[in-house]
């Protein structure tokens, strides 16, 4: 049923195309995508004109952000948290989705390109917002300050070095490039100004749009991987204190850890949510479960899955995954973040944003956090997957031909599926959350630790809070695994293991070269961006 395009359902919004070649008999021609500056271009002359400009960057960060491909890809199907096995022809694809996991991309990779294309547009567009010519107020500067700030972080993080065009320079130079100290206090700068400008905002507010927050919490985020950007390989003291100073200016907005982890993920108030995206989550719902799961949004598309060994980062039996309802008493000893699978559907309330099929809320079958072992219908009978054998997923992900464990010619019920905003609450909410408090909150535990001090207490409270058992103490390992239970499936997986040096450990089905291969840090630069950028350099090991 799910080849590439099907499994996207219409979401992916490109906003370039790719770069093209054509050949003629005696020269080469190449478009130009990622940074194009109209001829004459003289500032934005009217605020109106500003405004909508800042509108659509906004517009833009819907496809951004809601895809399952390009950027969300990149972040977290290159990790130990989402793989996509080939189950007969679905999702082979010509292996676009197994490269990803197994570190064998090539320079060609469409997400690849898609990505460095689409934030560096961002980024662009925003620079005229804030050229010195443009009428633009001054929120509008302040949000595009902010914008700018973090489609370069995007760029920096992804490919190590921004391509950035002066807007008052010709349009036919070629963007000057930053990387290292350089790039990164460009993107301070603009974040700095970002957070003069921006409104505050509290929690529970409907921060659909970057506030002081905001700029916040993606400052320490930077200053927290400066040590990676500029090739120290040591934070810094100050970079440190800055990075609690600045969460510490988000606590003061009444930013804090909310019990009831799902709940955070539904597009009602919370106390943890700094900015969210008004984009469908159909993508983090649909693409891992099976066909048969819900008949919510057509079913699900059966792809995305995840290691057995990052599920047992999380405490509870590793086979079983029980909870009583969607609502009720988890059953294998399981911390919350684990979720459950529940046994039945809940019975039909008029929950806001719930519908009724058969007197029970239609989705409430489909558990939170991680789905394992049997999956139930709204009733409790056993659901089945196509062929009529039971719907029970998997640790492993094994070959229907050969029997080994395999990245291809898995069946329909190979491989554990995760489920952080849940269809109970409708399959396409636009309400996907981006910014959030929990990762401000380790990020401080993080830099207290890297300081020196001790994050234990700090720690344990999120763990307290999440139904987790105390730890005895805490190291930078047990910090990445907290990131990694807190924070699954929201963009950061792959920035904080290379930020703990774990990127290029060995996990399953890994190419084996790829091990130990620090070049794979950072993605390739498009080939035909080397070709019409001398300024650039490609990054090694491509």
């Amino acid at each position: 049923m799910m080849n590439y395009l099907k499994t996207k359902r219409n979401v992916l919004m490109l906003s370039i195309a790719a770069a093209t070649l054509v050949f003629s008999c005696t020269d080469l021609e190449i478009e130009e995508t990622d940074s194009i500056l109209a001829t004459g271009f003289e500032g934005i002359t009217d605020a109106t004109l500003a405004d909508d400009q800042v509108n659509s960057m906004y517009n833009s960060l819907r496809g951004y952000i809601g895809d399952q491909a390009n950027l969300y890809a990149l972040s977290e199907v290159t990790t130990d948290a989402q793989l996509i096995p080939t189950r007969g022809s679905d999702w082979g694809d010509n292996g676009i989705w197994r490269q990803l996991h197994q570190h064998s991309w090539t320079p060609d990779h469409s997400f690849i390109t898609n990505v460095w294309n689409q934030w560096n547009e961002l980024q662009l567009t925003a620079s005229e917002v804030l050229d010195d010519r443009s009428s633009s107020s001054a929120e509008a500067k302040a949000q595009a300050n902010f914008l700018r700030a973090l489609s370069m972080f995007v760029i920096l993080d992804n490919f190590g070095q921004i391509p950035y065009r002066d807007t008052q320079a010709s349009s036919q130079a070629d963007p000057e490039v930053l990387s290292g100290s350089a790039a990164v206090d460009f993107i301070v700068a603009d974040l700095e100004a970002a957070i003069s400008g921006l409104p505050t905002s509290s929690a529970g507010d409907d921060n659909i749009r970057a506030t002081k927050a905001a700029g916040r919490y993606l400052l320490a985020k930077v200053l927290l991987n400066k040590h990676i950007y500029n090739g120290s390989g040591a934070t810094d003291a100050s970079d440190m204190n800055r990075v609690i100073s600045l969460v510490d200016e988000i606590d003061a907005d009444n930013y804090a850890l909310q019990d009831g982890y799902f709940d955070i993920f539904r597009n009602t108030s919370d106390t943890e949510t700094i900015w969210y995206v008004n984009t469908g989550v159909g993508n983090r719902i649909f693409n891992g479960l099976h066909y048969n799961s819900t008949g919510i949004g057509g079913g699900g598309w059966n792809g995305f899955s995840t290691l057995a060994e990052y599920y047992d980062l999380f405490e509870g039996d590793p086979n079983s995954n029980r909870s009583e309802t969607l609502d009720g008493a988890l059953l294998d000893g399981q911390e919350e973040r684990r979720g459950g699978v529940p046994l039945n559907g809940v019975p039909f309330s008029g929950v806001d944003g719930t519908t009724d099929n058969g007197g029970f809320e239609d989705g409430s079958n489909v558990g939170n956090g991680f789905l394992i072992g049997q999956q139930y219908g709204l009733d409790g009978s056993a659901l089945q997957e196509r062929g009529g054998a039971p719907l029970d997923f998997t640790r492993e992900f094994t070959s229907t031909v050969t029997g080994s464990s395999s990245l291809i010619d898995n069946n329909e019920v190979r491989g554990i599926r995760v489920m952080k905003y849940n269809p109970r609450y409708g399959g396409f909410t636009e309400h996907e959350i981006f910014f959030r408090y929990s990762d401000a909150y380790l990020m401080r535990a993080e830099a207290m630790l890297r300081s020196g001090g001790d994050a234990t207490a700090m720690v344990n409270a999120l763990r307290v809070i999440r139904k987790a058992s105390p730890l005895g103490s805490v190291t930078e390992s047990d910090i990445l695994a907290e990131r990694g239970r807190e924070l699954y499936c929201e963009f950061w997986r792959r920035n904080d293991l290379i930020r703990f040096g774990q990127y290029t450990r060995d996990w399953e089905f890994k190419d084996p070269a790829a091990v130990g291969n620090t070049d794979r840090n950072l993605f390739p630069i498009p080939a035909t961006q080397i070709i019409l950028n001398p300024n650039l350099v490609q990054n090694p090991g491509y």
